[in-house]
């Protein structure tokens, strides 16, 4: 009785201290979805982030999401001209549903709370989303995660006096890239490489199509939990685009 009373209590213990891990990595993950932001816009911004582990481990997985913009012209109503598309990678923290676990098709947004979608709009909304989640089986493997993921920030401005202004729609998205994974250290550095500006005039529409090139192994639509897959979004004439790229290297000391 002995024996099975300190099994009992082993596994209890190790129980509650995964998920006293899980929930500082919560807020870990948190952290470095708001300093993608500050990296993504700087070219050789550099920026390392510690976390702590006994259960889980970090992963970054590319591709994770592919972002499509195309835009309707003034002119020519209803006909969407392909202008670009992104893929980006995203950073998990898995720790093994063995381990501990929440249930089944769980999932809680963590940033932001209320609001799914890939596109944000305002100078303070964010450009990643972090959530929580299991979703078993998966044939990546058995985990219960916490996800960074960049999404995309709009802002509207109107430029010029009022009988000759300019109304320019702006679109932010950071491109997760994978580094060089060394694994010495649990740390995640990120660091802003370049970013490009794409321009286009005369536009009266944007639509953005979010697809999952990794469905195949579970990351698909039910992972991510995006509000739809297809905005359409009236935009000012001169929209244009921000693509912040990011290195991530894990583990480097």
């Amino acid at each position: 009785m002995i024996l099975v009373a300190m099994t009992f209590a082993n596994t209890f213990l190790d129980s509650r201290m995964a998920e006293n891990e899980f929930s500082t990595n919560k807020q870990f993950m948190l952290t470095t979805g708001l300093q993608i932001d500050d990296i993504a816009w700087t070219i050789g911004r550099i920026q390392t982030v510690r976390y702590s582990s006994q259960y889980g481990n970090m992963k970054f997985q590319s591709p994770a999401v592919n972002y499509t913009f195309e835009v309707e012209l003034e002119g020519a109503p209803g006909v969407w001209v392909p202008l670009l598309s992104n893929t980006t990678g995203m950073i998990l923290f898995n720790i093994p549903v063995s381990t501990y676990s929440v249930g089944n098709n769980y999932f809680e947004r963590v940033m932001p709370t209320s609001n799914g979608s890939f596109l944000q709009e305002g100078p303070s909304a964010p450009v990643t989303q972090v959530f929580c989640l299991e979703k078993l089986p998966m044939n990546e493997g058995n985990y219960t995660r916490i996800v960074v993921v960049p999404t995309i920030r709009m802002l509207n401005a109107t430029i010029g006096s009022q009988s000759g202004a300019t109304s320019y729609t702006k679109f932010y998205l950071p491109v997760l890239v994978q580094g060089n994974h060394q694994y010495l250290s649990q740390s995640i550095t990120m660091t802003g490489n370049d970013v490009i500006k794409f321009v286009q005039s005369r536009v009266t529409q944007v639509r953005i199509s979010v697809s999952y090139p990794n469905d195949g192994i579970g990351f698909d639509s039910d992972f991510f939990n995006f509000d739809s897959e297809t905005v359409e979004i009236p935009t000012g004439s001169v929209v244009e685009f921000y693509i912040g790229k990011v290195i991530v290297t894990l583990g480097q000391v």
